[in-house]
């Protein structure tokens, strides 16, 4: 692996760390009874994902260019397996953080309901008092949550399979779409610019489906309507259910990149 690509799959990484550790200001917010504080915290990580984003396709395309200037295409699937690899390494690194997460966040929500400042609350993260709060936080998940999460009430099968489903696709999206470009060179512009309509399946799905029960469970926990231990089940669910779609997603890269070569030829 040399440099560039390990630039992107530390980008890639980043995206999907952060994608995961969502679920954890979810239960932060139900803890708390402060939702859409909790979320709006959560949208200056959701900034750094977008930021890494925004530069891991330009790279991944010019080293595409690259690629196809020198002839050197042959191997090129190497490098989009290496990226798929590094989303799955980033959905279990962010797994195993969600408890630790799920307290950080807990605790700067109250510190921001009191304080009412993004830059008292900057000040304050670095501060002695809350780097040894950051040391008492640190904690695995529970291997009886994980393990028993199938013993008992869960969300439903049809959500953990769309979840799957739609992180699946949106994994593989950009990624397949400029693989296309190798497979149909003189049709890599256009086949890069379909990965917005496979990523806007997999947004619809997922937001659309996934995202609302997702929001329906944390009121109801928060609300005292929903026990603790069925939300816990269904964060387990719809983990794994992320961890398994970037499995797939590997899978899904050469057939999706041969879609979308197929219809940049036809429109």
């Amino acid at each position: 692996m040399d440099l560039g690509l390990f630039v992107i799959c530390g980008l890639t990484f980043v995206i999907h760390l952060i994608g995961t550790l969502a679920y954890s200001v979810r239960i932060a917010g139900s803890r708390t009874g402060r939702i859409a504080l909790s979320l709006s915290l959560f949208n200056i990580l959701i900034l750094l994902s977008r930021t890494s984003n925004s530069f891991q396709a330009p790279l991944l395309a010019k080293r595409v260019e690259q690629r196809l200037a020198t002839g050197s295409a042959v191997a090129s699937t190497a490098d989009f397996r290496w990226l798929l690899v590094s989303a799955t390494l980033a959905t279990l690194v962010g797994a195993f953080l969600i408890p630790t997460f799920q307290r950080l966040s807990a605790v700067s929500v109250d510190a921001f309901g009191r304080q009412g400042s993004i830059w008292a609350l900057t000040s304050r993260a670095i501060s002695p008092a809350t780097l040894a709060h950051l040391r008492e936080s640190v904690v695995l998940p529970s291997w009886r949550n994980v393990a028993g999460a199938h013993r008992g009430p869960h969300i439903p099968w049809g959500v953990a399979i769309l979840n799957a489903v739609a992180v699946a696709v949106w994994t593989v999206g950009v990624f397949a779409a400029l693989y296309a470009g190798y497979l149909r060179p003189e049709l890599r512009v256009t086949s890069s610019q379909l990965s917005s309509v496979v990523n806007g399946i997999a947004t619809i799905v997922m937001f659309g489906f996934v995202d609302p029960y997702l929001s329906f469970l944390t009121d109801d926990v928060a609300g005292g309507r929903l026990d603790e231990p069925y939300f816990r089940r269904s964060i387990v669910w719809l983990t794994g259910g992320r961890l398994l779609g970037t499995v797939a997603a590997q899978l899904l890269l050469v057939p999706a990149a041969a879609w979308i070569a197929f219809v940049a030829a036809r429109i």
